[in-house]
């Protein structure tokens, strides 16, 4: 049903949820309760929400809350098939131009006014206006009209088929009469946000825990689980000392924690684990409007320099893949045939003297012109997997002379000083890998502007003629073609060294039932889970 994830003291856990709480009773095995309303689940975020308002916001944190407060008209099921949710249905010219979606009768906002096709009209209207700062705008923008001809209808005509039409349509709709003639940027729903979904809105403490409540009207039907929690500690080992006291319910482990520190007995009782290839991939991006990387033999010598076995060990624990691409290996885009970068420091020294990189001086690092093969990566603050990383590339590029710092920055200033405003040389990170392979807004070479995606600037022609050709082609196997070929271009010119797929590995309180493991994880069905009513810890 919904989606993937910085700083504060720790608070009592009486004080943070204001609510009575009791030990958990244990069922007998193979016992199977009734499902019951109430309780509440305290989930662990390493991050903080940035803005509350899905229009302005890029990060994990804030699309996890949002997941819970907004609907689309359409959303991906457990198969990552798409399905209806404020559409009860929808019709799709023959051209593959136009879609008329049919919205639900007597879905209302969280405030109680009702749902309308105006709602959807807006939000459009809002996400193409020029003088909104979004990095979403680009699919709706290929949309010719859009019209509202009756409160359940909403109509929308394409200039050209777009593969990705459809499920566009999955963003969060907006409320109209709560933001029509505001100031978007200014709107006192960016810390208190009002939607149709199935949780409200309650309280947000920054740095300290956001609070949500199950929406009783919601058109699914009320969720079992009456509380969400989410409490922000900006540490990973931290957070996992906070679930094995009884401080959180639910919270995505490291591999450490997954494979060497839950295997008791007692664990076992009181905590289910799962583990499934995350659907995110973790990179080295470069800033190429840096001289020193606008050389891809530079950038080709350093992915080969990186033993990314030796990462996925030494930090995964083995629990993960290889990335060749930004794509997941076994789904239909994924292109195994692309050039690969073998873990050869002979190639890498080679490289670098081809590109002119030489020790001249002999102090064991390689300069070109007096200036020194230098540079600084970033990466955020609380994530011991990317800290571990770039730890050990630092290792392995010192030893082919090349002189690598690293800065570990706090989450809210990592995006706003660094990040945004493209003030790095290098960079760890992660992407979400969506189901749709169009990856117009990471790659496209107009989406470099400020706040938008493709922040490390890269820029190619036939990468963004394959790009456009791509969303605008509607056969699978020959988009196939075209994304295998996009793959090529990215192995050959190596603006990111991309690293490795990790498997997700969450954890959550036993006394949580109807948890139902599918291609599109755990979350899609949070409002079905349920705590047997003798097992509940907070009743109020």
């Amino acid at each position: 049903m919904h989606k993937f994830h910085i700083s504060a003291m720790l608070i009592l856990l009486l004080g943070l949820i204001g609510c009575d709480r009791r030990e958990p009773v244990i069922p007998a095995e193979g016992a199977e309760a009734a499902p019951a309303y109430g309780d509440t689940i305290i989930m662990g975020s390493i991050g903080d929400a940035s803005n509350l308002l899905p229009v302005l916001a890029s990060d994990s944190a804030s699309s996890d809350i949002a997941g819970m407060v907004y609907n689309g008209l359409v959303r991906y099921d457990k198969n990552l098939q798409i399905e209806g949710d404020l559409a009860e249905s929808w019709e799709i010219s023959e051209d593959n131009l136009t879609i008329t979606f049919h919205l639900r009768d007597g879905v209302t906002w969280h405030d109680g006014a009702p749902f309308t096709s105006e709602d959807v009209l807006f939000t459009y209207r809002l996400y193409i206006d020029p003088k909104t700062p979004t990095a979403y705008a680009e699919r709706y923008r290929q949309v010719e009209s859009a019209e509202a001809p009756d409160p359940h209808t909403f109509r929308v005509t394409y200039r050209k088929p777009l593969a990705t039409a459809l499920i566009s349509w999955g963003m969060p709709v907006l409320p109209k009469h709560l933001l029509e003639g505001q100031e978007i940027t200014e709107s006192p729903l960016s810390r208190a946000p009002i939607g149709t979904g199935p949780y409200r809105f309650v309280e947000w403490k920054p740095g300290e825990k956001i609070v949500l409540e199950a929406n009783s009207d919601y058109y699914e039907g009320k969720p079992y689980i009456k509380r969400m929690v989410y409490r922000i500690i900006p540490d990973l080992s931290t957070m996992f000392l906070e679930l094995q006291s009884g401080g959180l319910d639910y919270m995505g482990l490291t591999p450490l924690q997954y494979d060497k520190q839950t295997d008791t007995p007692a664990f076992k009782r009181r905590y289910n684990k799962f583990r499934y290839a995350a659907s995110s991939y973790t990179y080295m991006g470069y800033n190429l409007k840096r001289p020193m990387f606008q050389d891809k033999r530079i950038r080709q010598a350093l992915a080969y320099a990186l033993n990314k076995e030796e990462i996925i060990e030494g930090v995964l624990l083995g629990l993960g893949q290889v990335a060749t691409g930004p794509y997941k290996p076994e789904t239909w885009v994924y292109n195994p045939d692309v050039r690969r970068y073998p873990y050869s420091p002979e190639k890498a020294k080679a490289l670098l003297s081809e590109a002119g990189w030489i020790d001249s001086d002999g102090n064991g690092f390689l300069d070109k012109d007096g200036e020194p093969l230098s540079f600084t990566i970033i990466t955020n603050q609380g994530n011991d997997q990317r800290i571990k990383t770039a730890e050990i590339i630092q290792r392995r590029l010192r030893e082919i002379g090349v002189d690598v710092n690293l800065r570990v920055v706090e989450w809210a200033s990592f995006l706003k000083e660094f990040v945004n405003p493209g003030n790095f040389d290098a960079i760890i990170l992660g992407w979400t890998i969506p189901p749709d392979p169009d990856a117009y807004n990471v790659w496209h070479s107009s989406k470099t502007g400020p706040q938008e995606l493709n922040f490390i600037n890269f820029k190619n022609e036939e990468v963004d003629e394959l790009l456009e050709k791509g969303r605008r082609t509607l056969d699978q196997s020959e988009r196939q073609k075209i994304y295998y070929r996009f793959q090529e271009i990215l192995a050959e010119e190596q603006p990111y060294t991309f690293l490795y797929v990790p498997d997700a590995l969450p954890v959550v309180a036993a006394r949580f039932r109807g948890i139902d493991p599918a291609p599109n994880g755990i979350m899609y069905n949070f409002i079905k889970w349920y705590v047997p009513e003798k097992e509940q810890r907070f009743k109020r």
